[in-house]
């Protein structure tokens, strides 16, 4: 059974690519290559491979703005890179960049990306312990059990829907709100923040005009969850962050909670769209899941070799001058982990078709000691959310021609756009509204009133009944 990675490119170090490929294309002044743009948006993996086919495992590239960085492209190398904080920092101050003036802070949609931010993603040593071991122990008090319980309903309510129509996009019906219903319920907001902050945080990941403004929304909205849980604590994740030992203030709890739903979201997110349209369009893969000869957890796997969900990962800064992949690195130069293009290093994968779903030995969630605490949950949400989908909606086929699929590419992330499906009409569990979900915590009269919206950014419908607004929104897709 050989499941080949869309977009993949074939390349071999040493070769130089033609005139018009994507690398020339979009290369600088000084041979550094754009990862953003048109080229970076249409094959970024195809990219990645003409990057290490002139470069090899380490190459020179632009970020927004021609903001110098290397792209780490070989799975040893990206190993190294990410296990030793010693030689390569993960606090974004050690960067140059900032004294040389390569970037402004107040204008730069890079800033929610590489920002130094106070939580254990920007921390290395003692600090990076004490705030990692806060954010490890919020995650593990919730029984696995309990987390699928909810999963499954919020699939259900989904997944009602729009059963009745014989036809949805999975996306933006399905795989874009799962996630996000799951996560900020773990972080303990209200099930009603869920449409609001869903195209908020894809934008945060498209380097956009807008993303300071959706990173802004995104912070206000957990300072006010923040105040209330400070009031009323709950069995959730912002109530174990603040009574954790580690003693976290309200800004470091504020930013945990940050980072815990924006990396929680975007990577699940595009995974279950990854693991669904391979469902759709490659009769092998939905053979093997049907036949026996994969499980549902191995064809997770498979796709977070082929297709991880953060393709590019910012970032880590070196301390001091260093050699890697042959190329001269210096004290203060950024470096990028690229996830997706270490996935495909032929060291690693002479054939890069075989399949390896029975290995977790990807990067897909990086790796050493800042490795995604929260893969587990990422895990459970895809797996759980698919395979109700799946049980419920047996016969869903793609709706459209495979070519016509559509992907949106930033530097950091590659998610699929749309999927329409069709399958039998089928009834929902129940013609009425489900049971109410759990209602926010009372507000004190001091909480700070709701963060106005990003302006550039797609806002939702008024607020009604949660979840008559969502099935609005969902069947006005």
């Amino acid at each position: 059974m050989n499941f080949p990675p869309a977009g993949h490119t074939t390349a071999h170090a040493g070769q130089v690519p033609p005139p018009g490929c994507p690398a020339h294309a979009s290369a600088g002044t000084d041979g550094a290559v754009r990862l953003y743009g048109t080229a970076a948006a249409t094959d970024p993996m195809g990219l990645y491979e003409e990057l290490r086919a002139v470069h090899g495992p380490v190459a020179p590239v632009l970020l927004d703005g021609d903001v110098r960085a290397w792209l780490v492209l070989g799975y040893p190398e990206n190993r190294d890179v990410a296990s030793r904080p010693t030689q390569f920092s993960r606090d974004p101050r050690v960067w140059h960049g900032w004294r040389s003036g390569e970037i402004d802070p107040a204008t730069s949609p890079l800033m929610p990306m590489i920002g130094w931010r106070p939580d254990c993603v920007c921390a290395d040593g003692e600090e990076h312990q004490r705030l990692r071991g806060a954010v490890t122990a919020a995650l593990g008090q919730f029984d696995h059990r309990g987390i699928r319980r909810r999963i499954t309903r919020f699939a259900h309510q989904l997944i009602d829907g729009f059963c009745e129509d014989g036809e949805a996009e999975l996306v933006g019906q399905f795989t874009e709100h799962l996630p996000m219903l799951t996560l900020i319920h773990l972080l303990g907001m209200s099930d009603e923040e869920s449409p609001e902050l869903v195209p908020a945080a894809r934008d945060l990941f498209k380097a956009t005009e807008t993303s300071l403004a959706s990173n802004a929304y995104v912070l206000e909205s957990l300072e006010r969850l923040v105040v209330a849980k400070r009031a009323r604590p709950g069995h959730d994740i912002a109530s174990a962050l603040m009574a954790h030992p580690a003693g976290l203030t309200d800004e470091e709890v504020q930013h945990h909670l940050r980072l815990i739903l924006l990396a929680g979201y975007e990577t699940t997110a595009n995974l279950m769209s990854n693991v669904l349209r391979m469902v759709v369009t490659d009769p092998r893969f939905r053979g093997s899941l049907a036949g026996g000869q994969m499980t549902l957890p191995e064809a997770v796997e498979q796709v977070l070799w082929d297709e991880p969900p953060l393709m590019v990962c910012p970032g880590r800064w070196a301390n001091s001058d260093t050699t890697l992949g042959g190329q001269r690195i210096r004290a203060g130069d950024m470096l990028l982990l690229g996830l997706a293009a270490g996935n495909m290093d032929r060291t690693i994968r002479p054939d890069p078709s075989a399949p390896v779903h029975h290995n977790r030995a990807h990067l897909s969630f990086s790796a050493g000691t800042h490795e995604c605490p929260g893969q587990d949950i990422g895990r459970i949400i895809a797996d759980a959310g698919i395979d109700l989908l799946l049980t419920r909606l047996p016969d869903v086929a793609l709706a459209v021609p495979e070519e016509s699929l559509d992907w949106r590419s930033s530097t950091w992330a590659r998610h699929l756009t749309a999927l329409p499906v069709t399958f039998s009409p089928r009834s929902p569990r129940t013609h009425d509204d489900p049971a109410p979900l759990p209602a926010p915590p009372a507000r004190n009269s001091g909480e700070p009133s709701a963060p106005p919206w990003p302006a550039a950014v797609p806002r939702p419908a008024p607020r009604a009944s949660w979840w008559a607004r969502v099935r609005s929104l969902l069947r006005r897709r």
